[in-house]
């Protein structure tokens, strides 16, 4: 019977050591696919509240702050003011704030959007495409994106108005 056992024990330690071994190598070098601050925004195809569908390259050569946010998320509503101040401060100088709403139907994102009125872009990511392609854990998180498409600085949790402001002259004025 121990004769048996040695080489399914000896498979066993060889599968954990290869998973641990991808995971090590995953996270030092950056394998598991998330962006990181210089790097690639990655692409999304998302429904936006106008019927359209939105892409990340419609606003290439523009700075873009990309929030991912849901009406159930405490934090997420309290930072709706600032990110509407900010895209009214800004889009003339070609800023774009985008609103992802997280898994959501459409009725309560538009029921949402009237209740806090803002006017920015908001598009709906109800199969979580872009969670996942941006590595989105918890609610709030922001990317601030500049005008070649690289990820200039990530922030998770809520934004107050000054922080917001502090990142967006950042990406105005580099």
């Amino acid at each position: 019977m121990g004769k048996a056992r040695k080489p399914i024990q000896i498979v066993i330690l060889s599968v954990i050591l290869l998973l641990g071994g991808y995971a090590i190598g995953s996270s030092v070098f950056g394998g598991d696919g998330k962006p990181r601050e210089g790097g690639k925004a990655p692409s999304f195809e998302l429904l936006g509240l106008d019927g359209l569908t939105h892409t990340l390259e419609e606003y290439k050569g523009k700075s873009v702050v990309l929030n991912f946010w849901g009406s159930w998320c405490g934090p997420c509503v309290k930072e709706m003011p600032a990110l509407q101040a900010q895209w009214e401060k800004w889009k003339d100088q070609g800023v774009v704030v985008i609103g992802v709403n997280v898994g959501e139907d459409q009725m309560t994102v538009e029921n949402f959007v009237k209740l806090v009125d803002i006017d920015f872009p908001v598009v709906m990511d109800s199969g979580r495409s872009a969670v996942r392609s941006y590595g989105v854990s918890p609610l709030p998180t922001t990317f601030f994106i500049n005008t070649k498409g690289k990820v200039d600085s990530i922030h998770i949790g809520q934004l107050d108005l000054d922080s917001l402001d502090g990142q967006i002259g950042k990406l105005v004025n580099p």
